[in-house]
């Protein structure tokens, strides 16, 4: 196997989302590299590592995990992501490029294809199947083209506050609870601000409200 450019201090790695039994196997394996360093198993430690490289996070519930990935690649930039999930349908793995994954693994891989996997995105490289990249490419060039053909989305101050709580992995019914409004009312609002901005679903809504890319209120 190829190994990076050896860094000038350990690569820290976090393995969030994972089974104890499945962090301890995570662990032996980037342990058996010298340039790796486990500092983060759970999001709450992750999201206060200013300095972390890379995130392996594997999809429990995937809107939930994708959320918080958003949250987590909106606090730094630089972090490259690996996900491993089960199956290989090409519409989960795009959700998760468009979550900002840089790679893809099924549940069944060996320690060898993590590694290989792990050094290929921190080289600046995208580990998935060529099927799932070329249709994820040919979507992001058609997605560009239409957001350039519409202004700035605007938003009320009741649909900012929707927002808000999306970007928090909030589900429909904390929303409601944290706004004092009805279930059914947090999932108008979401599906208008879907119709809003363009997209398909509330992971890709709540990246782009996670990136911070727009956000002016109507008057």
């Amino acid at each position: 196997m190829e190994t990076i450019t050896r860094p000038t201090r350990p690569l820290r790695v976090g393995l969030l989302d994972f089974e104890p039994i499945r962090i301890a196997g995570l662990r032996e394996i980037f342990a058996s590299q010298p340039d790796f360093k486990v500092v983060a198993t759970e999001w709450a430690v992750a999201f206060k590592e200013t300095a972390l490289d890379l995130a392996v996070v594997v999809l429990r519930d995937q809107t939930f995990s994708l959320a918080l990935l958003a949250r987590l690649r909106a606090r730094n930039q630089g972090l490259k992501v690996l996900v491993i999930g089960s199956g290989s349908e090409p519409e989960r793995i795009m959700d998760a490029l468009s979550a900002g994954a840089k790679g893809w693994l099924e549940e069944t891989v060996s320690p060898l294809q993590v590694m290989q996997a792990a050094c290929a995105v921190l080289d600046g490289s995208i580990w998935v199947p060529r099927r799932v990249l070329s249709t994820f490419v040919d979507r992001t060039l058609d997605g560009a083209a239409a957001r350039r053909r519409r202004h700035s989305p605007r938003f009320t101050e009741r649909e900012e506050e929707v927002l808000q709580q999306l970007v928090l992995a909030r589900s429909n019914r904390e929303i409601a609870q944290a706004l004092s409004i009805r279930e059914q009312t947090v999932k108008s609002y979401v599906a208008r601000l879907m119709r809003k901005v363009g997209v398909g679903n509330r992971i890709a809504l709540s990246v782009q409200a996670a990136s911070g890319a727009w956000g002016e209120k109507d008057s």
